[in-house]
């Protein structure tokens, strides 16, 4: 399985059209990026969801199989998945083949998406035959979905192993029930000092709701919204009094970096009214029920004033059904946070630890963290130190550690030529009761 011959590419077409109601895997030109030589292909599975691959063409005979962030919005394009690819091309570079789904449909839900990246396995499989490893790779809420995926699908019918290794980069690893009640503090902080989402002339609708059902509200009327409370989108100079007031207060109570307050609102409008309106049945999941609000110039008159609201039981069985995972993991799982996370922050990697601790499953995990401030994307030297790392723990049975990770990857900087980043010391705090202390000792 070293390499892949044009005999063995045109038996998986042949074999691809047996998958049932699959579409056969179609040569498609491969993007920037990539090795030469390499072999790109691209379809729609049986439920709709389409896809890509790419096969190195000196393939070490590993499948990595990739679970995209988000969740989109957008109904979903056959090329959606370049982007990913192009993103990780590293795994190409590295010799694996990749392939990654684009979910069946927009919006939230951590099985369907997992169903989806693990019927793309099945047809690679079909097509191809069964690699000599199959590791999954998810990347931030990607991360709770490879992570699903391994709880969900790691066994076949006679409870043999179906994945060999778990690697979740950025994840959003704690699942749903504990990643978003930020968010949802968000809404309710900034209504406090805004008053404009929704405005006083609107339907007032529950905050937790993100949108009432039928709302025409754009992410660009939404940044107006803020911009005009907060002034958040032009130089500090330029703000005035209260709005440089509104902005210092939402950031310091939520702990949300001032360069992605934006994105959470977002989050919390347009990602919240799919996941409830459509997802949950309109049960709300969230609450700010006896919650102290600290940091702002008038505490006492912010937790007075502040919306507050009750979750329902129903919402938040059903988002913990979906989305939180059991910690009983089946195979080696390696995960790398950076340690200044502005998106998914770095605690929701205590809350995997203590998951997998009480699941007894910690011999199965090694977590590795970076002093970088980015979340889609890192430094791709540490990619390659992770994939080599699980290589070996797979292969040889050499569980690595955060000392031989970062060693890893200063021998893989000869052949990317970016820095490293790992810091193999860092001990990550525990996830707060509510929001996220954001200072960290070393972390500007």
């Amino acid at each position: 399985m070293k390499k892949l011959s044009s005999a063995v590419l045109g038996l998986g077409l042949a074999l691809a059209a047996s998958v049932a109601h699959a579409e056969a895997p179609k040569e498609k030109t491969c993007p920037e990026g990539l090795p030469t030589e390499t072999k790109c292909l691209a379809g729609q599975d049986q439920n709709g969801a389409y896809y890509w691959i790419a096969i190195p063409k000196a393939w070490n005979g590993t499948l990595v199989l990739h679970t995209h962030g988000g969740p989109r919005l957008k109904t979903p394009k056959p090329d959606d998945a370049v982007e990913d690819l192009q993103r990780f091309a590293v795994t190409v570079a590295e010799g694996y083949a990749w392939a990654g789904s684009n979910y069946r449909r927009e919006g939230y839900g951590v099985r369907s998406a997992a169903e989806d990246s693990d019927n793309l396995r099945k047809l690679f499989w079909e097509t191809y035959g069964r690699p000599k490893r199959t590791v999954l790779h998810g990347q931030s809420w990607g991360g709770n979905v490879a992570a699903k995926t391994a709880e969900l699908y790691g066994k076949d019918a006679d409870g043999k192993l179906i994945y060999d290794g778990v690697i979740l980069t950025s994840g959003v690893v704690s699942g749903g029930t504990r990643a978003y009640d930020f968010r949802a503090d968000l809404r309710a902080v900034y209504q406090f000092y805004c008053g404009n989402h929704p405005a006083k002339d609107e339907v007032q609708y529950p905050l937790w709701q993100g949108q009432p059902v039928g709302s025409k509200l754009t992410n660009k009327q939404l940044d107006e919204r803020l911009d005009a409370c907060t002034g958040v989108n032009r130089p500090a100079g330029e703000r005035t009094a209260q709005q440089q007031r509104n902005l210092k207060n939402i950031l310091a109570v939520t702990r949300i970096p001032e360069r992605t307050l934006d994105s959470h609102l977002s989050w919390s409008t347009f990602t919240f009214a799919d996941m409830v309106n459509k997802r949950l049945g309109g049960a709300n999941p969230f609450s700010n029920v006896g919650v102290v609000y600290t940091g702002s110039d008038d505490d006492k008159a912010l937790n007075k004033g502040v919306p507050r609201f009750k979750a329902d039981p129903v919402g938040v069985q059903r988002l913990a059904n979906d989305s939180d995972l059991t910690g009983k993991l089946l195979v080696p799982t390696l995960t790398m946070h950076a340690i200044d996370d502005p998106t998914a922050f770095v605690e929701l990697e205590q809350v995997f630890h203590d998951t997998v601790a009480k699941a007894g499953k910690s011999d199965l995990l090694v977590q590795s963290f970076t002093d970088e401030h980015e979340h889609s994307k890192l430094a791709t030297p540490e990619y390659a130190a992770l994939l080599r790392a699980m290589d070996a723990w797979i292969g040889q049975g050499t569980k690595p550690s955060p000392a031989t990770l970062a060693a890893g990857c200063a021998e893989a900087v000869k052949t990317y030529g970016e820095a490293c980043h790992f810091q193999v010391d860092y001990k990550v705090p525990a996830l707060s009761t509510r929001s996220y202390p954001r200072k960290k000792p070393g972390v500007k």
